[in-house]
């Protein structure tokens, strides 16, 4: 079945079956089947294509997305997956739409959400309308934290530009009520998005880029488990971040 979509994506990012296979180093004619067959590349080699089409991988190949049950002594356990990129940016929209409380966003730049769904401004500030309280922590750009992940990551200085862009994304909230837009200069050893008594921590591996780390799905059950420490963890992030300023 011819896959309408990545045929679609190539056309408007300018890439032949050619010019796409040598950026992500297969053949073309490994491109032509992806189009024309609907073939379903290797992950890896999606993940690639997917951040050059400026795409979510799963929109391209639905048969990628990889969720499995979790299988751990913890009941606040619900899910685990291989990579955050196994987790469609949609799953994360749902969560937020679905928050009555609480969202708590700790990441250092995250731009995969608004590159993807450009209404997120909108859905906080609906959110925190409906009285939620709504709590961004971003990235410092100048911190030495946020310079020595992109040396891990093999970003060079990509990372402090992506914090910039983040911030550039999450500015129009600030002044919004019941938002709080902060910058951080920790280091990060897990990314945090909490909605309510559900979370999804994206951990942080040495040399990894995020989208390419575990990602694990938690509900709390009870205080003091596995949700409560990362809770925890975020206040403490909280009470040390800067206030982003109007204007």
């Amino acid at each position: 079945m011819r896959n309408e979509r990545l045929r679609e994506a190539m056309a408007a990012a300018g890439f032949t079956h050619g010019s796409l296979a040598e950026t992500v180093g297969v053949d073309p004619k490994s491109v032509e089947r992806w189009v024309n067959l609907g073939r379903v590349p290797r992950r890896r080699t999606a993940l690639k294509a997917a951040e050059k089409l400026g795409e979510d991988v799963h929109a391209l190949w639905p048969a990628l997305r990889q969720a499995r049950p979790a299988r751990a002594a913890s009941p606040e356990l619900i899910a685990v997956y291989d990579q955050r990129a196994d987790v469609p940016v949609s799953a994360f929209i749902e969560l937020f739409a679905r928050a009555r409380e609480h969202i708590d966003i700790l990441v250092y730049a995250a731009v995969h959400l608004h590159e993807a769904y450009p209404r997120l401004n909108d859905l906080l500030s609906e959110r925190a309308a409906a009285g939620c309280t709504v709590r961004i922590a971003l990235g410092d750009a100048d911190s030495d934290h946020v310079s020595q992940r992109g040396r891990e990551e093999r970003y060079g200085h990509g990372i402090e530009s992506r914090c910039r862009l983040a911030l550039m994304h999450f500015r129009p909230l600030v002044g919004v009520p019941g938002i709080d837009v902060r910058t951080h200069a920790t280091t990060l050893y897990n990314s945090l998005y909490r909605v309510d008594d559900q979370l999804l921590v994206n951990a942080h591996v040495w040399g990894v880029s995020a989208y390419a780390a575990p990602l694990w799905h938690l509900r709390r059950q009870s205080v003091g488990g596995m949700f409560t420490t990362y809770a925890v963890s975020f206040d403490a992030i909280w009470s040390t971040a800067t206030p982003v300023q109007e204007g």
